[in-house]
C-alpha cells in the first residue's frame, strides 16, 4: 500500500516542484522545516537531508514558533511546511506571520485544497488515497509519500548545485564515509627519521636492520644526494632467499624495485588504497612535486585510520 503511494508521486513531480526547487535556490538564508505530529517528526528527517546534502536548514517547532520561535526565522529564509490536512492550527497560525516576512512559503500536504497549500508559493502534493492502517487514521503512507518528496526535494537541490562527495564528507568529517573522503595520504604516512631508508651500495646484511628495525616490511634505496632510486620490501627478499642470494655480499641495489608505484601527500587516502588492492601492494612511496621523498604509507596505517 505505501508502495503504490509512493509509485503515485512520480506523476506529481511537476511545475509546482520545479518551483520550489527554484525558490530553495534563490534564497540567501536557510530553509526552515516545520510541522506538527508526525508531520512533525518528517519534517525534522527532511531538515537533516536538506543541511547534509548542501541546502542549510533546520526544524523549527510551530508550536514554539508561536511563543518566541518565530524569531528564528528572518527575512532571508524560506519556510516547508508539512501538515497531511493541511489545516493544522499551529501552522495556520504561522502564515500571517511568514507573509509579513515574505519569505517563500512551500507547503507539503494532502489537500490541495486546504488553507496551507492555497497561501503557498509552491504545494507539493503528498496525498493519499489510503493509509496503510488498518483502521486508516494512523499517519502511515502518507508519511512515507512526504519522506519521499522531501529526498527527491534535497536530492533535486543537491544536483542543482553542483554537490559533490568531497561536500557531502565536509558534513560528516566524524563518520566512516567522512575518513575515506577527506583524509589525505600526508595524515597517515610515516615522514623524517621514521622513514626506512639505506644507501645504495648498501649489502643486503645491513638493508635488512634497517627493514626490521623501522616496521614496515620494506625500505627505500637513495643516492649520495637523497633522491629515490628504488625501493626493497620482504616480497623481495622472500624471493631473493629462494634465488640463493649471498646476504652478506649482495648490495641492496641488485635487487631492489627500481620504479616503485608512488603517489603524492595530497592525494586522498582512498585512492591510494585502491591502488594498493590493484597492484596488491603493501606499502607506496610519497614524492613531492620535485620528486623528493617525503614518506612512506603502509596498508597498516590505513588499517588504523579506519580507511582499509
Amino acid at each position: 500500500m505505501e508502495r503504490d503511494a509512493v509509485d503515485a508521486l512520480e506523476a506529481r513531480i511537476g511545475e509546482d516542484f520545479q518551483r520550489a526547487c527554484d525558490l530553495l535556490l534563490d534564497i540567501r538564508g536557510r530553509v526552515i522545516v516545520t510541522g506538527m505530529g508526525k508531520s512533525g517528526h518528517i519534517a525534522r528527517k527532511i531538515a537533516a537531508t536538506l543541511a547534509s546534502t548542501g541546502t542549510p536548514a533546520y526544524f523549527v517547532h510551530p508550536g514554539e514558533a508561536s511563543h518566541g520561535d518565530m524569531g528564528m526565522i528572518t527575512a532571508e529564509d524560506a519556510v516547508i511546511a508539512l501538515s497531511n490536512s493541511g489545516r493544522s492550527p499551529e501552522l495556520i497560525t504561522l502564515l500571517p506571520l511568514l507573509k509579513r516576512l515574505g519569505i517563500p512559503l512551500i507547503s507539503m500536504t494532502g489537500a490541495p485544497d486546504s488553507p496551507l497549500a492555497q497561501v503557498a508559493d509552491a504545494h507539493l502534493d503528498t496525498g493519499v488515497e489510503t493509509e496503510a492502517c488498518p483502521l486508516n487514521l494512523a499517519p502511515t503512507s502518507s508519511t512515507t509519500t512526504a519522506l519521499v518528496m522531501g529526498d527527491a526535494l534535497a536530492i533535486a537541490l543537491l544536483e542543482a548545485r553542483g554537490f559533490t562527495a568531497e561536500d557531502f564528507a565536509f558534513s560528516h568529517p566524524g563518520g566512516a564515509l567522512g575518513k575515506k573522503l577527506l583524509l589525505k595520504v600526508e595524515d597517515v604516512m610515516v615522514t623524517g627519521s621514521a622513514i626506512p631508508r639505506v644507501l645504495a651500495g648498501t649489502p643486503l646484511g645491513q638493508a635488512l636492520l634497517e627493514i626490521s628495525g623501522k616496521g614496515l616490511g620494506m625500505t627505500t634505496i637513495v643516492d649520495g644526494s637523497g633522491q629515490l632510486v628504488g625501493i626493497f620490501t620482504d616480497g623481495d627478499l622472500r624471493r631473493s632467499l629462494d634465488e640463493g642470494v649471498n646476504v652478506h655480499t649482495t648490495l641492496i641495489d641488485e635487487l631492489m624495485t627500481r620504479s616503485p608505484k608512488q603517489v603524492t601527500g595530497g592525494m586522498l587516502a582512498a585512492e591510494a588504497l585502491r591502488i594498493m588492492e590493484e597492484n596488491r601492494i603493501s606499502t607506496l612511496v610519497v614524492m613531492d612535486e620535485q620528486q623528493n621523498l617525503t614518506g612512506v604509507l603502509h596498508v597498516m596505517h590505513l588499517l588504523h585510520a579506519g580507511i582499509a
